[in-house]
Order: C-alpha cells, then structure tokens, then sequence
C-alpha cells in the first residue's frame, strides 16, 4: 500500500512487512532489527495488551532471532521474578510437569497459554542442542500476580533455613502477609480491601520486620556467602528487595496514592533488569508498552507517572533500546470489571482517526515495522504528527510522541486471544479455573 504524508499513510519506504509470524519459518524478513538494536544490550519489546496469540507469537520469533542471529542469552518478562527460577530451571533442561512449571513459574496469568508454551519449549529445545549458548528465562515483576507478599517471603525465609539457621522469624509476620494474600490476580481487589482492613499496627510491624530482615540480610553478607553461593544470596536479596517495594506500594495503594501502583513498581523492575545484566551480556525484555516507553506515562484518573523504560533509557542510554506495538482490529484483555466473571476479552475497535494506531493501520495490510531512527523526513513528520496512542485500557489514548517513545514499531493489523493451555489450568486455583471456563463456554 503506497502513501505519502499528505494521505496520512506511511510511504513504502518506511514499511518492513513481515512475512510471517510464525515463529518456525525463516527469519530473513527480520534483518532490519541489525540496524535498530546495533550493540545494545537490552532490547524491549512492547504489546498493546496482554495475553493476545499474536503478540506471544511475535516475540517467540523476535527472540529466536535477537539469540541465534546475536547471541543474546536471556528473555525477562513481565512475569514475577521469585516464581521465575522454576521457569528457567525447567528451560535449561530441569525436570518437572510443564503444566505445573507453567502455572506456578510465571504471575499473572502469563503461563496459560499454549502460545507461551510453545516459546518456553523452543527455549528448552534451544538449552538442549546448544548448551554452549544457553537462554536464561527471568521475570522481571514485584511477586505474588503484583498484588501477594506470600512468595517472596516465603522464598527468602527457605534460604535462610540455610544461610542463617539461628534465625526464627515471628510467626505474626508471615500471618499478617497471609491475612491479604491472594492466591492469583483474580483476588487481587479482595487482598488489597483485606490490607486495608487490618490493623494499623500490624501493617506497620510488617513493614518494620521486612525493613529489619533486609538490615540483618546486608548486615550478614559475608556470613551468608560462607554457607551458601554468592548466587543464592543475591537472588534472595533480590527477592526480598522487591518484595519490600510491593509492601510499600500496597500501604500507598491503602492510602489512595494510585500513582505508587506504576511509579513504585515500575522503578524496582528496572532495578531488576540492571540485576540481570550484572550476569547477562545482552537481554531481550518483554513487556507492556506502558512500561517499555521511554516517556512519561499516563493512565485514565491519574497524574504521570516515570514507567521502567524511562529508567532504563536514564541508565544505560544507548544500551536500552525499545521496540513498540500498535494494533488494528481483534478482540483484547478486558479491564471491565466483569472481567473477573469470565469476560475476559473485550473487542477491540477500530484506532480513531489521528492516533498513531490508525496511521499504522492505514500504511500496511499486514503485520508490518518500522524503523523510527530512519524514517525519510516526510514520514517522521506524519508519525509525530500523530500525538495520541491506543493504550490498551479500555478506550483510553494518551497523548505521547512515538519517535521519542520508541526507537521502532511493529504493527499487528488483527488480533486474537492465545488458546488456553489446559495442562497449566490444571494446576491453577478454582478462581481462575472458573472464569476461563465460563469464557471458553461463550
């Protein structure tokens, strides 16, 4: 499809269809990427919204390409970085029901699906037949689906079973974590209105205790090393730092600071991403566009607020580069509420005219890039001219520039949901059995 700016269409210049999705058929059609990512070291790759097939697709190919065309050694996504271990124990060769490493080892309900699957097994196949240039699997989120402290502790509290034998936690700690945990994301408004209920003393002694244990973690370094490896100890100094910050966000949250659910998170995900690459050399990062852009973000009801990739980009300058999406048409995460009852796509409707989604939706019939740090001046002109972009929470378009956002785009003219995968359902709490089955009986 040939366009000008004039038209409101990109030229074909600009265009670097893609043939394929598939992430098993030849990569060649994905050689502009040489030229966007260079030598960076963290290349993130946005979506629109989550759990779509093609989204997961797309990245299982961008992966396979950025590690066999580049040698990258590590995929981090948004998932939670406690439960993470599983995943990756599990892709280097690990045993275990993949189901169950699904279900358990990524937050969110990320695992569920057959498309996750498949990009999980193609990293174990990788491990398997390259051991020499292996993929690390991180997450990269706060644990316990954002919302439960229960799996951080419970993980730091099992290391110092090891690294500190005399410790013995008090028992009203890990009960005042139980009290507003939430088995998945599904009971996440249920565990948020639980904290906010309990006592104020005993919110403060939580947050005290936690504060406590990470003294007594940094104080006792050298104690720890002589019992365990330098590995285990930083992974649970990790875990229990983010586990710190989600303590911290949800007293904000208690207080009615909705600003601390982006800017709290968001800066200890990037903490996180800095974690992997003291170990990593380069990183393929996938997460929302929300948190990958590297400009302020905004949500419907609240004021900016600074995303992870606008810290990562303050950090490692050239060496974090971004890859963001737009789509067309399709069916998408619903944010109703009558998403927790089974409703767990919305359609999706066309982009409004003007926005950037409906420019890259005019420009192309099929899946498509574009190279943002080389766009003919016309066509650069046209994206910025193109101020508004489809956020991915309901209807809402926030108002940012793509060129200083991103560094490429891909476009997705049509999206769909992932198929549930029932192995790793098997294995999840009824509250989220549930619902999945009452969607897929629609």
């Amino acid at each position: 499809m040939t366009g000008t700016a004039t038209t409101g269409r990109l030229s074909d210049e600009a265009v670097r269809s893609l043939r394929t999705l598939d992430p098993a058929q030849p990569l060649d059609d994905l050689d502009w990427l040489d030229q966007v990512i260079g030598d960076a070291r963290v290349v993130a790759l946005g979506e629109t919204a989550h759990y779509n097939s093609e989204f997961f697709q797309l990245r299982h190919r961008l992966l396979r390409y950025l590690v066999e065309r580049h040698g990258f050694s590590a995929y981090a996504m948004e998932s939670g970085f406690v439960e993470s271990r599983q995943v990756d124990d599990w892709t280097r060769g690990g045993a275990g029901d993949p189901g169950r490493v699904m279900a358990n080892g990524t937050t969110s309900l990320m695992g569920l699906w057959t498309q996750m699957r498949s990009h999980l097994e193609w990293m174990r196949e990788h491990n398997r037949t390259t051991p020499a240039r292996p993929v690390r699997f991180y997450g990269i989120d706060l644990p316990g689906s954002v919302v439960s402290l229960l799996p951080g502790l419970d993980a730091v509290m099992a290391y110092l079973e090891q690294a500190d034998p005399d410790y013995r936690a008090d028992p009203e700690f890990r009960e005042t974590a139980r009290a507003c945990a939430a088995p998945s994301s599904f009971s996440a408004p249920a565990a948020l209105a639980a904290y906010g209920q309990l006592p104020r003393e005993r919110r403060d002694a939580l947050t005290a205790h936690l504060a406590d244990l990470g003294e007594r973690m940094a104080g006792r370094r050298l104690d720890y090393l002589r019992r365990t490896t330098a590995e285990a100890y930083e992974w649970a100094l990790r875990s229990l730092r983010i586990t710190v910050t989600l303590d911290g966000m949800i007293r904000e949250a208690a207080r009615g600071n909705q600003q601390a659910l982006v800017s709290h998170r968001d800066a200890a995900i990037a903490d996180t991403v800095e974690w992997i690459l003291r170990g990593e050399e380069r990183i393929v990062l996938a997460a929302h566009n929300g948190h990958v852009q590297r400009v302020p973000l905004t949500l419907p009801g609240m004021p900016e607020a600074t995303p992870m990739g606008m810290h990562l980009a303050d950090r490692l300058g050239t060496d974090y580069r971004v890859i963001g999406a737009t789509s067309g048409t399709g069916h998408v995460l619903n944010t109703g509420s009558d998403f927790y009852d089974g409703a767990l796509f919305t359609e999706l409707e066309a982009p409004r005219p003007g926005s950037l989604d409906a420019l890259m939706a005019a420009s192309h019939d099929g899946p498509f890039a574009v190279d943002l740090l080389r766009l003919p001046p016309a066509d650069a002109a046209l994206v910025r001219s193109a101020t508004r972009q489809r956020t991915g929470i309901g209807t809402f378009y926030a108002e940012q520039c793509a060129m200083d956002a991103y560094d490429a785009l891909i476009h997705l003219p049509h999206v769909t949901p992932a198929a549930p995968d029932p192995a790793a359902l098997v294995h999840v709490p009824g509250e989220v059995r549930e619902p999945f089955a009452a969607w897929q009986s629609r």
